[in-house]
């Protein structure tokens, strides 16, 4: 069994000319939201985690709130180009194998529309729109992580800060 737990990123700053997406960080407000959704996912998932990340900032500013949470060497995120260039389906196995086989959950931190996209695509009853913020949780009846396929998952969760919190 492995579960694919994707995140996305808390609300960034507005873009501005200057800087770059890359760059754009967390607003106060979306750090705060991060770490309420970061604690509400620590009681749910106790097992080993490896940490993915997108390399813009807001998603890694991300992904370090919740691995202070879950009390993860910030050094052991594993940042990933692809997630912020080019994820999709086809590319989620390659992004996956990098995760150690012995961890059986693999969390992301992303962006949308990728991330709407490919929770409703793995799992079997779909996905709604995937909010700032917003966690959806997904496991797989497999035992390594290439053997992902569309709609084989079952949804085991999905968090919205504006409901659950």
């Amino acid at each position: 069994m492995k579960r694919l737990i994707l995140v996305r990123h808390g609300k960034a700053e507005e873009p501005v000319s200057g800087i770059s997406d890359y760059e754009r960080s967390l607003t106060l407000k979306g750090k705060i939201v991060s770490g309420l959704m970061a604690k509400k996912l620590r009681e749910m998932v106790k097992s080993p985690i490896t940490i993915i990340s997108s390399p813009a900032f807001r998603a890694i500013e991300t992904a370090l709130i919740t691995a202070m949470e879950f009390g993860i060497d910030p050094d052991k995120i594993i940042i990933n180009s692809n997630i912020y260039h080019k994820m999709n389906i086809r590319y989620l196995p390659e992004i996956l194998a990098i995760a150690e086989p012995n961890n059986h959950t693999v969390m992301m931190f992303g962006h949308n529309p990728s991330f709407t996209e490919i929770a409703s695509s793995l799992s079997r009853t779909g996905c709604d729109f995937m909010p700032k913020s917003g966690v959806a949780g997904i496991t797989f009846d497999i035992k390594i992580w290439t053997e992902i396929k569309q709609k084989s998952g079952n949804l085991e969760f999905f968090l919205k800060p504006e409901k659950d919190l």
